[in-house]
């Protein structure tokens, strides 16, 4: 449970039919199903900030209708009866797709990419073809993309994403129909293309678990650190299990190693600085030339420690009969706790409407705001100055060193500083990878663990998770998007015609 291998299939036009019937399999015996997209552009940033969310919905279609999505990622999450409860099996999936209508592939999208491993080749010789908008032929009959999403639309199982909407809108145009042109009957097509409802990791991870951030990859190892400290102290936890693929699968399987930080790897006299930027929000307009660290596992790290030192100033203040300001806040307004050192900006703003879709769009947003954003943030840190807060950090550190050098947090296989120093160098590359299948799993990883957390199962009657059902993500908004049908809108004609197909009734 420590260290997961995450094996992600990946799937091209040359295995598509190869691989059809077990991915048909794993999605209809799936109890959820998380999906994650990348895409080639997003077009107008700034609009997709629009305080109006009509005309925010108006700019996302503009940008599904004139860009496609390059890969789609499916996780297929199947309880397991028989076993542990909040015992899964997942099967994840990697879907190299090719457009063959023309769309706009944005500049930033391509370089960014290809640093981090997208085969564009392979993808114009091997991506399995689809077509945008309504069906063209048969399109929606034979073994294709737009036949597998018609599956996930059949089976009516919880779908799971992460800061979703324009995955949704994205989804709805390359794979299912011409998107409605008003944002009610969007949703209203929605609840009825996803009766189990539509379920947003991003929303979960800000008001339900209440992390300081809530990008994708934070989240992700925040929920697996969580819950290993669950199994530790014999309390219910998450666990997931993979199939044992034939070695004749080898050369379509990729697999991701996903262990658990070893306890330490800074020495007590190295200082490593990790950069503000990305441990607010994800990203980094320098992207691997920063010279901050990008470790995720650190910067949580300086995340509960941040946590601890608040809990122990507002005890000593409620010993005091004084009750601290911000907490009284907090419990008033019920939002999400502060990421500590960064005041957000427009420009980051717009980056976290985009997390997790495609990252290369976001860092273009800063690109050339790098000189204004050096004189509007605030990089200060929030903790006070004062001889009591200095000697509550010493305390930390010290108490850091001595706990890295414990039994328990020793990683299973001892490794030399050298090995440490490499491991370092390594994550930080590998940092803000996203491939559609791992993104997907890690979407689905997080839902599994807030359903343990909120003692949900995929077997009650009723919405799964009541308190995130049919909710997504709204960035810049205190309330989520909810997906439910108004009395004052109708269903798209477009949509009726294909629920018939799905349904089995054309």
């Amino acid at each position: 449970m420590t260290c997961l291998k995450v094996p992600v299939i990946d799937v091209q036009s040359d295995n598509f039919r190869e691989l059809w019937p077990s991915m048909l399999l794993a999605i209809k015996s799936s109890s959820f199903i998380a999906l994650d997209t990348e895409l080639s552009g997003l077009g107008a940033r700034k609009s997709l900030l629009n305080q109006c969310i009509e005309d925010r919905y108006k700019a996302i279609c503009s940008a599904a209708r004139t860009r496609s999505i390059l890969s789609l990622g499916i996780a297929c999450f199947r309880e397991m009866p028989d076993k542990a409860e909040h015992t899964y099996l997942s099967q994840i999936y990697n879907l190299t797709l090719l457009c063959m209508d023309e769309y706009v592939i944005e500049p930033q999208s391509v370089q960014f990419l290809v640093q981090h491993g997208f085969d564009f080749n392979r993808q114009y010789a091997q991506g399995i073809p689809y077509h945008k908008g309504n069906d063209k032929g048969n399109e929606s009959h034979g073994q294709s993309v737009r036949s597998l999403f018609l599956e996930i639309l059949r089976v009516e199982k919880p779908l799971i994403l992460h800061n979703g909407l324009i995955d949704l809108a994205f989804l709805y145009q390359c794979f299912y129909a011409h998107l409605p042109d008003s944002l009610g009957t969007f949703t209203a097509d929605l609840s009825e293309m996803f009766p189990a409802g539509i379920y947003d990791t991003k929303y979960a991870s800000e008001f339900e678990t209440r992390f300081v951030a809530s990008y994708l990859e934070y989240a992700y190892k925040k929920c697996k650190r969580e819950n290993c400290k669950r199994m530790d102290a014999s309390d219910q936890y998450l666990s997931i299990e993979f199939c044992n693929y034939p070695a004749s699968m080898s050369a379509h399987i990729d697999y991701r190693y996903c262990p658990l930080p070893a306890a330490s790897i800074r020495s007590e006299t190295e200082a490593v600085l990790l950069c503000e930027t990305f441990s607010a929000y994800g990203w980094c307009s320098q992207g691997q030339k920063c010279t901050q660290s990008h470790n995720i596992d650190l910067i949580i790290d300086e995340d509960e420690k941040g946590e601890k030192r608040k809990k122990r100033r507002h005890r000593r203040k409620r010993k005091q009969h004084i009750e601290p300001a911000a907490a009284v806040v907090t419990e008033q307004d019920g939002s999400p706790p502060p990421k500590q050192s960064c005041t957000p900006t427009p420009e980051f703003s717009i980056a976290e409407a985009q997390e997790g879709l495609c990252p290369a769009l976001k860092e273009k947003e800063l690109s050339n705001n790098t000189d204004k954003m050096e004189g509007e943030w605030d990089c200060s840190s929030e903790h006070g100055t004062d001889l009591e807060h200095l000697q509550e950090e010493v305390a930390d550190t010290e108490a850091a060193r001595g706990k890295s050098h414990s039994p328990e947090n020793q990683p299973t296989s001892a490794s030399t500083g050298q090995e440490g120093e490499k491991r370092i160098k390594r994550e930080h590359v590998e940092g803000g990878i996203h491939r559609a299948g791992f993104d997907a799993f890690m979407t689905g990883y997080i839902m599994g663990y807030v359903c343990m957390l909120k003692k949900g199962t995929s077997r009650d009657a009723g919405p799964w998770l009541p308190d995130c059902h049919n909710k997504v993500y709204l960035s810049g908004k205190a309330v989520p998007l909810q997906i439910v049908k108004s009395m004052f809108c109708k269903s798209s004609k477009a949509h009726c015609q294909k629920l018939k197909l799905v349904q089995g009734l054309a």
